[in-house]
């Protein structure tokens, strides 16, 4: 049987070849617009900002001239003004309002910076997308030297549940449940858990029947959210008396995981191995497959730029966003081809789901313009700013790990919250740790490497920014405020920072737990 694994293998070398080796960053957007435009140029949206009128400019000369009309017709849209203006009426039935055709399907985004859900439309041409850019993705598994056994196991993929909630005129669940349920069944082989487990709602029952049928399976690859992979595995482990994941599963190779920096859970989730495996992040957001790793050893992600998504970004500033992370009218945006590298910029999308110039809430940094490669960096709104220290998510998760590895500890979920503090301010961490630490010298350690990777935050502690103060807590606190919010599960995430709602939330369940 060996040598299905290597003609599989062979075959996705051949396989591996992309458009976007050969073609500059700038061309393959400027395409991808045009065919944006062209396919919506009819909707009530393409008529109300004149798509045609832009689409002349793509006839221009002048290098940007199409992108320039494409500002000055098109405003900045955040979730609100695209859901209160249009996404509204999709969600009634009305056809070719954004995008051509009727949408059967929305996608409940975690709403981490949000107090609620978001409906994030997710079209058909948006589905056949997320499967393109999905394939690509797995053809770069060429490049990861792999035994031939690999390629004939199978996939855990621990998502959403696929039995979606239906409102009379749409789908509407998590983006994993829905693409879930849409795989080609090529995939869908060897696709774990059965689609009968899939389906169901509850996230706890969803654990318990994976960890009961995980000794029937051949698993060489794993995707998920890494904080909920984790509490799997240890409960696979523990269930069937294991020493590690391996013993189980001889063949597990790689994880793919997405939607938060793995940094702060790679030690912990090596704890679980028998040896070391393949960690690819990817970028799937509930508006779209944005970017992915392509070969191993990487921190950071190639962008696709022609998968059905054109991309703007907006230096990440005081120019252009206030202290709430709120983006200002007139707010300067670039094309892929006008960023620099090593600055910090958040995206604007319009994609294949009729979203148009949206503020999907990421910021990523460039790290590589020529291979247009990038990291996310956090959120627009999951920073910390009181009074000038601009802390990052991404700050954060290398403080955080950094003081972990100091202390040899496990370090799985925190969270951090800026509040005054008399006349000036504070910063509150709670830092999730399944163990004993000292509480005061794991603090001085985080605020010692926060000093060294950001030099605002250095300025401001030795001025405004008074104290910083840090509690030990259990990390199954952090699930249990999960689940009393109704976010448990699948592809939700602790937000690194909480304000306003969330926090009181957060604050509330804290005095009781």
């Amino acid at each position: 049987m060996p040598i299905i694994g290597s003609i599989l293998k062979k075959g996705i070398k051949l396989r591996e070849t992309l458009e976007q080796d050969y073609t500059s960053p700038y061309d393959l957007q400027k395409k991808e617009l045009s065919k944006l435009l062209i396919s919506a140029r009819n909707t009530a949206f393409g008529r109300e900002y004149n798509f045609v009128g832009i689409l002349e400019q793509f006839r221009s000369f002048g290098q940007h001239d199409f992108y320039e009309r494409f500002k000055e017709n098109i405003p900045i849209h955040d979730y609100d003004s695209m859901n209160d203006n249009w996404w509204y009426r999709v969600r009634e039935g009305e056809p070719d309002v954004s995008w051509p055709g009727k949408t059967k399907y929305f996608a409940l985004s975690s709403g981490t910076s949000g107090a609620s859900s978001k409906f994030i439309p997710v079209t058909k041409d948006m589905i056949r997308q997320i499967r393109k850019t999905g394939t690509r993705h797995i053809y770069t598994l060429s490049k990861y030297d792999l035994p031939d056994k690999f390629f004939q196991s199978g996939m855990l993929m621990l998502g959403g549940s696929t039995s979606l909630n239906f409102s009379g005129n749409f789908y509407y669940g998590d983006l994993s449940g829905i693409t879930t349920g849409q795989l080609p069944l090529w995939i869908q082989g060897f696709s774990r858990p059965s689609p009968k487990i899939k389906k169901h709602k509850d996230w706890e029952t969803k654990l318990e029947e994976i960890v009961e049928n995980a000794h029937k399976w051949n698993i060489g690859m794993m995707a998920g959210v890494p904080a909920w992979m984790t509490i799997l595995l240890e409960r696979i482990i523990q269930k069937n008396k294991l020493n590690n994941i391996h013993d189980i599963w001889p063949n597990l190779e790689a994880f793919v995981h997405g939607g938060v920096a793995f940094e702060p859970y790679r030690k912990g989730f090596d704890k679980l191995l028998g040896r070391p495996i393949h960690y690819i992040d990817t970028y799937l957001a509930s508006e779209g497959f944005i970017a992915f790793q392509d070969s191993p050893g990487k921190r950071s992600m190639r962008l696709m730029l022609n998968g059905g998504i054109f991309l703007e970004f907006v230096p990440f500033n005081e120019q252009n966003f206030d202290d709430e992370g709120q983006i200002k009218p007139g707010a300067q945006a670039l094309m892929v081809d006008q960023v620099e590298e090593d600055k910090e910029y958040a995206l604007l999308i319009s994609t294949v789901s009729g979203a148009w110039r949206y503020l999907i809430g990421d910021t990523v940094k460039i790290v590589d313009k020529h291979a247009s490669e990038i990291i996310i960096t956090g959120r627009t709104k999951h920073f910390l700013s009181l009074c000038g220290e601009h802390l990052s998510v991404d700050n954060m998760n290398r403080a955080v790990q950094m003081a972990a590895q100091d202390f040899d500890i496990v370090v799985k979920e925190f969270t951090v919250a800026g509040l005054p503090d008399g006349s000036l301010f504070a910063h509150h961490w709670y830092v999730g740790v399944d163990g004993t630490v000292d509480e005061e010298a794991l603090r001085l350690k985080i605020d010692e490497y926060l000093k060294q990777l950001n030099d605002d935050y250095a300025v401001e502690r030795k001025h405004a920014l008074k104290n910083i103060y840090l509690k030990v807590l259990p990390n199954e606190v952090f699930y249990g405020w999960m689940k009393s919010i109704g976010k448990e599960g699948g592809q939700t995430k602790f937000p690194r920072v909480l304000k306003r709602e969330k926090l009181e939330s957060w604050l509330a369940y804290l005095k009781q737990a």
